[in-house]
């Protein structure tokens, strides 16, 4: 969902790849350079001893052996139907990553894009809801069951009751003083959500934040990576969270935390010249309020993990701790969401012309 997300509390090292995995899959030594992204998945760039320019992943705990199953045969399926996309590289010995010392690595096709942390314009936008919604259209007849299924990754109301819990588990942290106020303001958020329409679970990017989308030079959108989130769940919730991500123009900690209303309207023009008839009329028309309520959760997210100090990477050249990052973080979703909330019966209304334009 986002690009914080990691086990480890600090920044990536510069540690090389181990020269078993280099020889495993028979990549030129010397060449490993870290990527400036990747905070999920350790990621370098490397070349073959041939010279093609390829990917390397230490891939996170967190995910099982089983994801490059759904990597493999989603990635083979997008191209089929002539879409650019990064593929699974085998190593010499056969399968789909390799097991060195404990850690699981596996090795991509480079895509020559470039990565952004955040859009600079309103073209940009459109491009990202044009590739999201051809990624959309390319898998909507995609039948292979995922092995992981990250059931409830937008549970709303299981995120809230984790913060619930949270906030009796630890009540002698530090921050408590300062963490329960912020969480009472979420649950505030939270009590005036409103209800999500039922809807078919669809196959997903599942974190599609601006970072997971490659351009070329003259900003035409490539391609979606980092496809190890692969989900089925409501459409409305997959593109609620692009548009809580595409269309704040501030970082996610930032105090000042908004919505545009011009990224959000090209986002969804972009979206919905490349969908056509993909969506149905409940699920466009829920698009405004899945952005409020991905936001919400979110924010219920930081605030559990301000007490826990365990899931989301943190900036400790800013920050004197995660707790106090988090901290930073819910303030930032929160005042986002305060401005989804008042701009909530436009956004309607862009949503309202899109759904028109590509029925």
């Amino acid at each position: 969902m986002i690009r914080a997300m990691i086990r480890a509390a600090s920044s990536p090292t510069n540690d090389s790849p181990p020269a078993p995995v280099l020889e495993a899959f028979g990549l030129a030594p010397d060449t490993a350079r870290p990527a400036a992204s990747g905070l999920i998945n350790r990621t370098w760039h490397v070349r073959s001893r041939s010279g093609e320019p390829l990917v390397l992943q230490r891939v996170n705990p967190i995910f099982p052996d089983a994801v490059n199953d759904d990597i493999d045969a989603l990635t083979r399926h997008l191209a089929s139907r002539g879409l650019v996309t990064p593929r699974l590289v085998p190593p010499i010995g056969g399968g789909r990553s390799f097991r060195f010392d404990g850690e699981t690595w596996r090795v991509l096709t480079a895509i020559d894009g470039v990565a952004k942390d955040a859009l600079e314009s309103a073209g940009e936008a459109r491009e990202a809801g044009r590739i999201l919604a051809t990624f959309h259209r390319a898998v909507a007849d995609f039948q292979a069951g995922l092995a992981n299924a990250r059931l409830g990754v937008h549970d709303t109301a299981r995120h809230l009751a984790r913060l619930r819990r949270a906030l009796d588990e630890h009540r002698a942290h530090a921050e408590i003083a300062r963490v329960r106020p912020l969480a009472e303001r979420v649950f505030e958020h939270a009590s005036r959500l409103p209800p999500l329409p039922k809807a078919a679970d669809r196959v997903v990017h599942g974190d599609p934040k601006i970072s997971n989308i490659l351009f070329d030079r003259a900003g035409r959108a490539l391609c979606l990576i980092d496809l190890d989130t692969l989900a089925r769940m409501p459409i409305a919730l997959e593109l609620g969270d692009a548009m809580r991500s595409w269309c704040n123009p501030n970082p996610e900690d930032s105090p000042d935390s908004h919505l545009s209303l011009p990224l959000f309207a090209a986002a969804v023009e972009g979206y919905a010249e490349a969908a056509g008839g993909l969506l149905d009329e409940s699920e466009w028309s829920a698009i405004p309020d899945a952005t409020l309520t991905i936001t919400v959760e979110l924010a219920a997210r930081f605030c559990t993990d301000a007490l826990e100090e365990r899931y989301f990477r943190w900036d400790p050249e800013r920050y004197g701790s995660s707790s106090a990052h988090q901290q930073a973080r819910v303030d930032g979703q929160l005042a986002l969401a305060a401005s989804i909330e008042a701009e909530l019966d436009e956004m309607r209304r862009i949503v309202r012309r899109a759904f028109g334009s590509s029925a």
